[in-house]
């Protein structure tokens, strides 16, 4: 499948100092020859996002699909959010230039203001929580913005061949699809909740069941960690199944950013079944009421009498032999619960590019990116990285790199990775990683999507990075891919040249 096949025009209404007051935004999607499972729907769930973090006070969202002979289009990591993203923030740079002000004064006067709790948004959704200048100052600030727009401004002054340029992209995402009730109002073919099992054994070993299945996120080792914080046993005690409709519940699968939010809340309801369950048996085998029973470090202790003790292990066995059970109590420590959620989830962030043009060849060489999200509450930093780092280097290769070409004829003529252009490791700068932490009301766990913000974030900072480098020659906008061909051309055009 192909993505991002998509032509914008994007109006921003705003006051003379630059504070953004609405958006109004038509949009070409190519749909491709026929559509794949949800070639329609990828344009509409960008939809939502056009306003990003801005207090706007109107908005106006409206695509047409248009059917071609290429390659099917559908969702691509993002799905529609990096397309909305790349399109606003390229669009906040304009208005910056337009006005005279830095585009960080632009962002910070026009951001929304914070919530803890859910608040309507002007697309008709909730925005289940949000603070966005604190993680935009900290971009800043790891990246000493005001010393790199000084050296910006030597380098200009002394006529340097190699120009820098920063990039800012502050984005919003929606992410956890989703309540069952707005899938169906959108003929989405399926519903949105997840499920889990938990099984204690009497080994003292903990079997989890998730209707959620991994690809490379990282659920074998969060969901350990989370049983393991919850039962107070060892991680390495945890087996996760998984991807197998034979043993493992139902569940609608991972994607959109919604694992954590939405499995993973499964997965804690059923952990808080499991403890109710076993301090109903605890306090009958300690001959105590429940209330009496605190638990605390995996086990359940009588209040003032600490050596009266029972562990989740002790009472996986005593419900799995049924010696001694209470009246009515069901043999074995097994719980299920399914959830669904009541609103999606929205990540957000900042990131910076550091970018340095060579106004000669066009050459584009990233200096520096930092990336500071929110995420809610972090579960696993270091599996938290990880999906940044995969979703920024998938970012920049669409900024740079990646482009699918059709000749007159219809043949592709980038079907090879010799044409079709995949960065490595050696492309791509080291990446510089902060958080901020502002918990989603939305799910019991406080946590919100990630494995998607590094896409939808990086592209425009790419770009709003090359253009800011090379704005003062002239240059307004560069297409993407940024190839050095593209952004020689644009400096060309820009001072006149012939095309």
């Amino acid at each position: 499948m192909h993505g991002r096949g998509v032509i914008h025009d994007i109006e921003v209404a705003a006051t003379e100092e630059g504070k953004i007051l609405g958006f109004r935004v038509k949009e070409l999607a190519d749909m491709g020859a026929y559509f794949q499972l949800l070639t329609p729907g990828i344009p509409e769930l960008g939809g939502w996002v056009y306003m990003g973090p801005y207090d706007a006070q109107a908005y106006w969202y409206e695509f047409t699909g248009v059917m071609t002979t290429m390659t099917p289009t559908d969702a691509v990591r993002g799905a529609g959010r990096p397309e909305a993203t790349y399109v606003l923030e390229r669009a906040v740079d304009a208005l910056a230039r337009h006005v005279g002000k830095d585009p960080a004064e632009i962002r910070r006067i026009s951001f929304a203001p914070s919530h803890a709790d859910a608040k309507p948004s002007l697309m008709g959704l909730q925005i289940d929580s949000a603070d966005y200048l604190p993680a935009f100052e900290r971009a800043l600030e790891l990246t000493d913005y005001e010393q790199l727009r000084k050296e910006q401004a030597a380098r200009r002054e002394s006529g340097d061949v190699k120009q820098i340029g920063i990039g800012l992209s502050s984005y919003i995402e929606m992410s956890g699809l989703a309540p069952s009730n707005i899938l169906g109002a959108l003929r989405y073919a399926a519903g949105g909740w997840e499920a889990a099992q938990v099984r204690c054994q009497p080994s003292g070993k903990v079997t989890l069941f998730i209707g959620t299945s991994p690809h490379g996120q990282g659920h074998d080792t969060t969901w350990s960690q989370i049983a393991a914080d919850e039962l107070g046993v060892h991680p390495d005690d945890v087996e996760v199944l998984h991807g197998d409709t034979s043993i493992t519940p139902l569940g609608m699968d991972t994607y959109g950013s919604r694992s954590i939010s939405i499995g993973g809340a499964a997965l804690h309801v059923a952990l808080q079944k499991i403890k109710d369950k076993a301090r109903t048996l605890a306090a009958h085998e300690l001959e105590v009421s429940e209330d009496d029973l605190e638990f605390e470090d995996g086990a359940f202790r009588v209040h003032g009498a600490p050596d009266k003790v029972r562990t989740i292990p002790d009472l996986a066995v005593s419900a799995w032999t049924a010696h001694d059970l209470p009246e009515g109590y069901e043999p074995d420590l097994t719980a299920t619960a399914t959830w669904d959620p009541k609103n999606f989830t929205w990540p957000f962030g900042t990131h910076v590019c550091v970018a340095e043009v060579d106004t000669e060849t066009g050459a584009t060489e990233l200096l520096r990116y930092v990336a500071v999200d929110d995420c809610g509450v972090v579960i696993n930093p270091m599996i938290v990285d990880g999906q940044v780092h995969g979703g920024v280097a998938h970012g920049i290769a669409e900024a740079l790199y990646e482009e699918v070409i059709y000749d007159e004829a219809g043949n592709l003529v980038t079907g090879t990775l010799t044409q079709y252009l995949v960065p490595s490791a050696a492309e791509l700068p080291s990446f510089e990683l902060d958080r901020t932490e502002t918990p989603s009301p939305t799910n019991p766990l406080g946590v919100k999507g990630i494995g998607e913000a590094g896409t939808i974030a990086a592209p425009p900072a790419v770009v709003n990075a090359i253009v800011d480098a090379v704005s003062h020659l002239g240059v307004s906008d560069v297409g993407k891919p940024a190839t050095p061909e593209r952004v020689w051309r644009a400096i060309r055009d820009a001072k006149g040249g012939p095309r």
